[in-house]
C-alpha cells in the first residue's frame, strides 16, 4: 500500500510543477551541472540582499551543492524572522538532511513557532528510530498524536521562493528562471527536494503496532496527516491508517473513499490548470501563485480550480 501511495504521489503531489514544467519555459533543459552553476550565482545575489526571505531562498538553492552553507543561511534567515513557520520548518529540514547537523535547537524552535504541528516532531522521531530507542519513539508518537495539523508549509514556501527569485530577476543569469512560469517551476522543484520529510520512520514506527497503545497514537497521527497541507502528507496518512485497521472494515472503506476523492480532485484540477497554448503559460503560472498565496492547503487550491471551472468537487460514483 505504501508503495502505491508513493507512486501516486510521484504522479500527483508535484502535479502543479509538472503542469508548469519548464519544457515550454525556456527551451531544452540545461545540463544539471550548468543549472547548479546558475543556482549558485542566484544564491550569491540573494545573500547580498540580506533579508530573511532572500537568505532562506539562497539556503534552498545551496543545499544540493553546499549543505553546510545552506545550514548557516537557513539559521540566519530564521534569526531574522523567528516567528515565520515556513522558514523555521525549512531550517529544520535542511539541518535534518545535512550529516552532522544537530537538529535539537532547530526542532525546539519549530515546536515553539507552531506547537500544534505534528510534523514538527518528524525529525525527532527519525532520530529516535535511528538510535533504536523504542521509549523515545513511543514518547514522540504520543506528542505527535496531540497535534492539530500536519503542515510542511508547502504553499507558503513556494510563494516565498517565487517572490525572492522575482525580486532579483534582473541580476540572475540570463537563462535561469527568465519567466514567471520558470520561476514557479523552480520554486516547486527545490521546495519539493527540501521541505518534504521522509515518512518511512513514521511508517516503520507504526508497523506491528496492532493491539498496542502505540496503535492508538498512530491512528491519531494518520488522521491528522489526512488533513495536512500537502497531498503527499494526506496520501501517507491514508496509507498509514489502512495498515492499522482491518482491511474489510468500515474504517478501511472510508479511508479508501477519501483517498479516491483526493486523487480525483488533484488529477482533474491538473487537467484544467495545464496551459493549453504556449502564450498562456505565464498567465497560468501567475494565477497559480496567486491561489497559493491566498490558500494554505494544496488540496484546497485544487478545489478552487475546480470551482473556477464550475466543476463538481466530488468524483462521479462510477469514477475509479
Amino acid at each position: 500500500m505504501i508503495k502505491r501511495c508513493l507512486a501516486v504521489l510521484a504522479l500527483m503531489s508535484a502535479h502543479s510543477a509538472l503542469a508548469f514544467a519548464a519544457s515550454g519555459a525556456h527551451g531544452a533543459a540545461p545540463a544539471p551541472d550548468k543549472y547548479q552553476v546558475w543556482r549558485a550565482a542566484a544564491a550569491q545575489i540573494l545573500i547580498g540582499r540580506g533579508d530573511a526571505g532572500s537568505l532562506a531562498t539562497a539556503a534552498v538553492l545551496s543545499l544540493a551543492s553546499n549543505k553546510s552553507a545552506a545550514v548557516e543561511l537557513a539559521n540566519k534567515a530564521n534569526e531574522l524572522d523567528p516567528e515565520n513557520p515556513s522558514i523555521a520548518w525549512m531550517r529544520l529540514q535542511i539541518c535534518t538532511n545535512t550529516p552532522g547537523c544537530d537538529i535539537r535547537d532547530a526542532a525546539t524552535t519549530m515546536r515553539w513557532v507552531d506547537a500544534e504541528n505534528s510534523a514538527a516532531w518528524m525529525p525527532t522521531l527519525a532520530a529516535a528510530a535511528k538510535d533504536r530507542d523504542p521509549m523515545e519513539v513511543a514518547r514522540v508518537l504520543a506528542d505527535m498524536a496531540h497535534g492539530a495539523g500536519f503542515d510542511v508549509y508547502w504553499n507558503r514556501t513556494v510563494v516565498l521562493l517565487f517572490d525572492a527569485l522575482k525580486k532579483v530577476r534582473s541580476g540572475l543569469p540570463a537563462n535561469y528562471v527568465p519567466s514567471d512560469l520558470a520561476r514557479l517551476s523552480e520554486a516547486m522543484l527545490v521546495a519539493g527536494a527540501t521541505i518534504v520529510p521522509s515518512f518511512a520512520p513514521l511508517q516503520n514506527a507504526c508497523h506491528d503496532s496492532l493491539g498496542t497503545e502505540r496503535q492508538g497514537n498512530c491512528l491519531k497521527v494518520s488522521k491528522i496527516m489526512q488533513r495536512g497541507d500537502t497531498v503527499m502528507a494526506q496520501l501517507a496518512g491514508f496509507a498509514l491508517e489502512r495498515r492499522l485497521v482491518p482491511p474489510d472494515s468500515k474504517e478501511a472503506r472510508i479511508v479508501a473513499e477519501r483517498r479516491r476523492v483526493l486523487e480525483w480532485r488533484v488529477s482533474t484540477a491538473n487537467l484544467f490548470n495545464e496551459p493549453i497554448l504556449p502564450w498562456l503559460r505565464n498567465a497560468r503560472a501567475r494565477a497559480q501563485i496567486a491561489r497559493m498565496r491566498a490558500i494554505p492547503r494544496e488540496e484546497d487550491v485544487d478545489i478552487a480550480i475546480l470551482r473556477e471551472h464550475r466543476m463538481p468537487i466530488e468524483p462521479p460514483e462510477d469514477q475509479p
